[in-house]
């Protein structure tokens, strides 16, 4: 049977230490769009780099049930969406680049690790979770977090190959572009819609800020924000074959 789910990206804009900025521009979209299922850029609370260049973000590490998880876990639950968003995970002596996924009710119901920290990541702990594929009313979801697009079709060729939905949350500094080719060819040859939310411009301003995406099964681009647009919404009604 085909299932209609409405899936939403809240670009945020670059910005470093600024969470509760973050939230205000993210209560704002909640507020003025409605979708089934949202996802977030990656690190878009806390911001992925500072305007000088800082990469270390151990300052805002937390447990995986703190702060940002209870926030996440709030707004689904009263906005009545699925929410997808990051956080720096501590556990124990390990950092890590992480995703989570909460359902309506608020509940989590999907975390990932990075698997390939991108180079200035010397803070982050290479992610041990594998890739795994959870269910959200039906639909199979996983997750890829930025860098590790460059390596997802090796270490997770079978879990895409299962999987309805790819959440891909980035922080693209490519000068020339290459998302928009990867991510339809990966659609395409796996039959898996991908919904890539990339970060806004902001400080720092960087080559590749904007245009986030999403894609049908077939690599069909769906919907999308402008390049180098700061705070946005793009949203598309993805048609899954569900079991």
């Amino acid at each position: 049977m085909k299932y209609g789910i409405n899936v939403g990206i809240a670009q945020l804009p670059a910005t470093f230490g600024d969470a509760a900025g973050q939230l205000a521009r993210l209560e704002s979209l909640l507020a003025a769009h409605r979708a089934d299922f949202v996802l977030l850029p990656e690190l878009a609370l806390c911001g992925y780099v500072s305007p000088r260049g800082n990469f270390d973000l151990t300052p805002f590490a937390e447990p995986l049930d703190g702060a940002t998880a209870h926030i996440l876990a709030d707004l689904a639950r009263r906005h009545g969406i699925g929410l997808a968003g990051s956080l720096v995970e501590r556990d124990g002596p390990d950092f890590y680049n992480s995703y989570l996924l909460f359902d309506r009710e608020g509940r989590r119901i999907g975390h990932w690790r990075k698997r390939h920290p991108w180079y200035p990541e010397a803070w982050a702990t290479p992610g041990d979770l594998g890739t795994p594929v959870v269910d959200f009313e039906g639909i199979k979801v996983c997750a890829g977090i930025c860098f590790d697009l460059h390596f997802i079709e090796q270490d997770a060729w079978d879990e895409l190959q299962a999987a309805d939905l790819l959440l891909f949350p980035s922080a693209w500094v490519e000068e020339h572009d290459s998302r928009n080719d990867r991510l339809a060819a990966l659609a395409r040859r796996h039959g898996i819609a991908v919904a890539n939310a990339n970060w806004g411009a902001g400080a720092p301003f960087v080559p590749s800020q904007g245009m986030s995406m999403i894609f049908d099964g077939q690599g069909n681009r769906l919907a999308e924000t402008t390049a180098h647009s700061t705070t946005a919404w793009c949203e598309a009604r993805l048609e899954i074959k569900t079991d």
